[in-house]
């Protein structure tokens, strides 16, 4: 499913006192991409923490029994058996569904602990979410979940994919799942909570600034905030803006890949200028091979592309866990045995 434009960052103005500071949002996105076809069942992913509580508790409000919370325990530290008797709590005063799954969150060697909780999550939000029927599960990131994104991107030298951080919506194992507070911030989910006095659980991951998001959110946004006010709206607007230009790049890969080839052939991708071979290069092999090459790997392929003039001319690139090698008149990519 292809991820639609992100929505201008905006913060939700309630229409009466003590209204939800998201409500209008969930409404609007579940317009956008759902319309008139409710899906049957709606998962939201809640950990019991003060977004995902914000979220459900919503979700709930609005489409009744159809919601159901999808609780994983990630089994990393202590607090987490707090966590799910929290979660289980809480829907058991309100009257909700919950279905949960214990995994083993700790990654393989050379593995950040972040990306390794990350994808043990998604895994278990999907399979939890396809034995409950649910084609759709709610995920909790906000305004300022959206802003971090882009700091990390941009501390980390990322391209427009990375500055276009967070999709409001994307499908991954065989699920969709939707992001409909990027555009609202996390001061006015939590005084809401607050005010309706719902209880919900602090995570101590999220002040271990051991973890690049937690030094971000410590240490740089702080910082950010008392030198550039509505700086994460900002941030936010820069995502879209490069979520944009990403779109217009793919489009242009794929017309340029429908000509000159799935893998390309060489003659035809020298004919195209530098930006462009890069650009269709990035968008085959991640569309085809599922991998990303580094700058330096592009680079030297893009060098090598240009010096392949001969018939004995050999290219054999690493790229992620594999090899971009000449075949013949074209490219191809074989992965590492």
């Amino acid at each position: 499913m292809a991820a639609s434009p992100t929505p201008k960052p905006s913060r939700a103005k309630s229409a009466e006192p003590g209204a939800h500071p998201g409500a209008v949002a969930l409404s609007a996105w579940a317009a956008r991409h759902w319309g008139q076809d409710l899906p049957t069942r709606i998962g939201v992913a809640f950990s019991a923490g003060a977004d995902s509580t914000a979220l459900l508790l919503a979700a709930h409000a609005q489409w009744g029994e159809r919601v159901l919370a999808l609780h994983v325990h990630h089994g990393l530290q202590a607090a987490a058996d707090a966590f799910e008797a929290t979660a289980r709590a809480t829907c058991a005063r309100h009257g909700i569904a919950l279905v949960s799954q214990r995994v083993n969150a700790h990654g393989a060697a050379g593995q950040s602990p972040e990306d390794a909780a990350r994808q043990a999550r998604y895994r278990a939000l999907a399979a939890l979410a396809q034995a409950s029927g649910a084609s759709w599960v709610l995920l909790g990131q906000h305004l300022d979940d959206q802003a971090e994104t882009v700091l990390l991107a941009l501390s980390r030298g990322a391209g427009l994919p990375g500055l276009a951080a967070m999709p409001d919506a994307f499908s991954r194992e065989g699920v969709h799942f939707g992001r409909p507070w990027l555009g609202i911030a996390s001061a006015d989910l939590r005084a809401w909570l607050q005010r309706q006095g719902e209880h919900y659980v602090d995570d101590p991951s999220n002040q271990d600034t051991r973890f690049t998001r937690s030094r971000i959110r410590h240490q740089l946004a702080p910082a950010w905030a008392g030198a550039f006010e509505g700086y994460r709206e900002a941030l936010s607007r820069t995502a879209g803006h490069a979520a944009q230009a990403q779109r217009l790049l793919d489009e242009l890969a794929t017309a340029d890949l429908a000509s000159i080839g799935h893998p390309p052939t060489l003659a035809a991708l020298q004919g195209l200028s530098r930006d462009r071979q890069a650009n269709a290069l990035r968008h085959w092999l991640r569309s085809d091979e599922g991998v990303a090459a580094s700058a330096a790997q592009l680079d030297e392929l893009l060098d090598q592309i240009d010096a392949c003039r001969t018939r004995g001319h050999r290219i054999h690139i690493k790229v992620a866990n594999g090899f971009v090698v000449r075949a013949q008149d074209r490219l191809a990519y074989t992965p590492s045995v």
